[in-house]
């Protein structure tokens, strides 16, 4: 995996959690000449403390460093939910998503947060794209998740609320909105004028309206407006039959799980998770902090490693 010359913010993600040691093993996976090409964002006595278990203690001198995220005395504990660590990867992604829009970097990547701890820490957070949001000046709702791995990439309409929630808020608009952010980040991916599969709200896409008038009455007036405007896209159909079709660049879901699922079951611990839609292009991981193995030196960078390679502009097998 070999990035381009593309200049990265790599944030540190949940101090406490598995985010420092994966970052330390991707960097020191990369050929010196790429790795100045990334600069983390994060406490350095966290740094330190990953080094030294992971017996990358060598690697510090060589890293570009931006101190960021600064934990109190007793916060820094691995695998432990705390709010100090939640604020301090919260104030990392910001300092990145800021330098980010200064010129200074093209992309960000941020490791790992514990929601948890971040809303023990009284901050409004609804995962990534919503803080991409709030530090662009936009609605939350103008930016959204988008999932690659396992040869998929699905963009979702709604995330991280309930699904009663999620209904009440889907309209064509919203819908619109969540697709054409799609398209723009696929070209950004080197994938230009994708193939869009919308899935439906209802199973079956709702077969009409026999299991109800959501899809009649949010998607297909999306898919019909976005035909006009020249995108090349199908549905709203069943996610399960778009899936096992595997016939388009892009999906389009309408709920957390529908896109999850399919990610997860074929690239676990192996995604990226893209905010797409503002004006700075953010990706985390597709995988938690893993608070259980946190500090022990085993954590796998293998997302990591295909984040940075998917943000530099390397091409990445996903089958």
């Amino acid at each position: 995996m070999k990035p381009s010359a593309r200049r990265l913010a790599l944030a540190l993600g949940d101090p406490n959690g598995i985010g420092p040691e994966i970052t330390l093993k991707a960097l020191n996976a990369l050929s010196e000449e790429d790795r100045k090409r990334i600069t983390v964002f994060g406490p350095a006595a966290v740094l330190q403390r990953a080094a030294a278990v992971s017996g990358l203690s060598a690697l510090l001198p060589q890293l570009n460093h931006v101190e960021a995220g600064a934990l109190p005395d007793g916060a820094a504990q691995p695998g432990r939910i705390d709010p100090a660590a939640g604020a301090s990867a919260v104030d990392s992604a910001i300092a990145a998503l800021q330098a980010c829009r200064a010129g200074e970097f093209d992309a960000v990547i941020a490791g790992p947060h514990h929601e948890t701890a971040i809303h023990q820490a009284g901050i409004p957070f609804s995962g990534y794209p919503s803080l991409v949001a709030r530090v662009c000046g936009l609605p939350e709702d103008e930016v959204f998740l988008m999932l690659v791995g396992g040869g998929l990439r699905i963009v979702h309409a709604t995330l991280h609320e309930s699904v009663r929630m999620a209904l009440d808020r889907l309209s064509p608009d919203l819908v619109q909105r969540a697709v054409r952010a799609g398209a723009r980040a696929c070209a950004l991916l080197g994938v230009e004028n994708p193939t869009i599969g919308v899935f439906g709200i209802n199973p079956h896409a709702s077969e009409g309206t026999l299991f109800g008038p959501e899809d009649a009455q949010t998607v297909v007036p999306a898919v019909t407006q976005l035909r006009t405007e020249g995108y090349c896209i199908n549905g709203p159909h069943g996610a399960d039959m778009l899936l096992a079709q595997r016939q388009h660049d892009l999906y389009v879901a309408m709920l957390h799980d529908q896109g999850h699922i399919p990610i997860k079951l074929l690239a676990p611990n192996a995604a990226s998770a893209l905010s797409i839609g503002a004006d700075v292009l953010l990706s985390s991981v597709g995988h938690g902090s893993a608070m259980d193995i946190a500090g022990r030196g085993i954590a796998d960078p293998t997302a990591l490693l295909r984040t940075i390679a998917l943000l530099s502009g390397s091409v990445v097998s996903e089958k």
